[in-house]
């Protein structure tokens, strides 16, 4: 009887000849489709890439090209001086290492996502950085395909087991930030909390609550507003808590960005930073050090996370290891003139 043309071989020992014989094309064909060639049909590419997957077919590593490397970097958006501190950490470390980089905003959306791969197959990357994105598993599925190596920056969610990551002590930050306000003296902090879908704020949320549970202060669910990162959420969420029967007074933003927005909504109300609320941000922005009063804040180490991902991708696209599939950086807290002890009741 002869053999089943379509039975998989063991995952892993399949060859771009066999693949070839089995799709009845030619050798260089298969490896057209593999490296992301364009000058393919689409139903042959179909026919070659499904049988990639069938046989789970990886492309074997090899040292990175003669050329400069070439690094694709993608965010979900571009609209915060948080990526800028990423890009700004990519690009010194991949000019460290004479790569470039593409940057990219896939703004969610599945079509802009398919268009940025399509562009991926013509410039052949050698690697891809996604910050705080996510990619559907056909996507990701072609990059694994592809053997274009990926590395996670500020995952939004649980990645796959075998894709790197590379965040900040996003709950440890949290708890410092509240454990500030509580040595301060306030009991009834408020929270401007980031999107519940991304990792990074249920963390954040997470170490607030502890350091509530740690220090006797029960959790008050009126306490906490849903904010986006972005400023006009902070100054929604500030007069939605100061609207409250019972205002507090401190206040922990998630973001920078919203802890200043949350400065503008006191100022409108003629209150003042730190005499009548205290205000504690996230992210340690360039620009919050020169905000009136300067912010106090969790410093994440923004540009160190992208020049590690520089750093791990390009090991991966050389068919290294990375150290550890998982990295969280230190954050760190840093005072400054927005916090104080609560005012004295009248």
């Amino acid at each position: 009887m002869a053999a089943d043309e379509t039975a998989p071989a063991p995952r892993g020992k399949v060859t771009i000849t066999e693949i070839a014989r089995r799709a009845g094309v030619s050798v260089p064909t298969v490896s057209r489709v593999v490296n992301g060639r364009s000058d393919v049909s689409p139903a042959t590419r179909a026919r070659v890439e499904d049988l990639l997957r069938l046989h789970g077919y990886r492309k074997r590593p090899a040292a990175l090209p003669s050329r400069a490397a070439l690094l694709d970097l993608v965010f979900n958006n571009l609209d915060s001086p948080w990526a800028v501190e990423i890009i700004r950490g990519v690009e010194e470390a991949a000019h460290a290492a004479g790569a470039g980089t593409v940057v990219s905003a896939i703004h969610g959306r599945t079509g802009d996502a398919r268009e940025w791969m399509r562009n991926l197959r013509a410039r052949a990357s050698d690697g891809v950085i996604l910050v705080t994105s996510a990619l559907e598993p056909p996507l990701h599925e072609q990059l694994r395909i592809l053997g274009v190596p990926l590395v996670v920056v500020d995952p939004m969610g649980s990645p796959a087991f075998d894709t790197p990551t590379i965040g900040a002590a996003n709950w440890s930050g949290g708890l410092a930030a509240t454990e500030h306000l509580l040595s301060l003296g306030h009991r009834r902090i408020g929270l401007i909390a980031g999107p519940p879908r991304l990792l990074c704020s249920r963390a954040r949320f997470d170490g607030y609550r502890a350091a509530l549970e740690a220090a006797g202060v029960a959790l008050d669910e009126s306490l906490v507003v849903p904010g986006d990162f972005h400023p006009e959420s902070g100054f929604t969420g500030c007069n939605a808590l100061l609207d409250l029967a019972e205002p507090p007074t401190a206040l922990f933003a998630a973001s920078d960005q919203m802890a200043l927005g949350a400065i503008e909504a006191l100022r409108r109300r003629g209150l003042r930073v730190p005499e009548d609320m205290s205000v504690v941000g996230f992210d340690d922005l360039s620009e919050v050090r020169w905000s009136a009063p300067p912010l106090t804040t969790i410093r994440q180490p923004l540009a160190d996370m992208g020049q590690l991902a520089v750093r791990t991708v390009l090991r991966l696209a050389r068919g290294e290891r990375p150290d550890s599939p998982r990295v969280e950086l230190g954050t760190e807290l840093v005072v400054r003139a927005s916090t104080a002890p609560p005012a004295p009741a009248p």
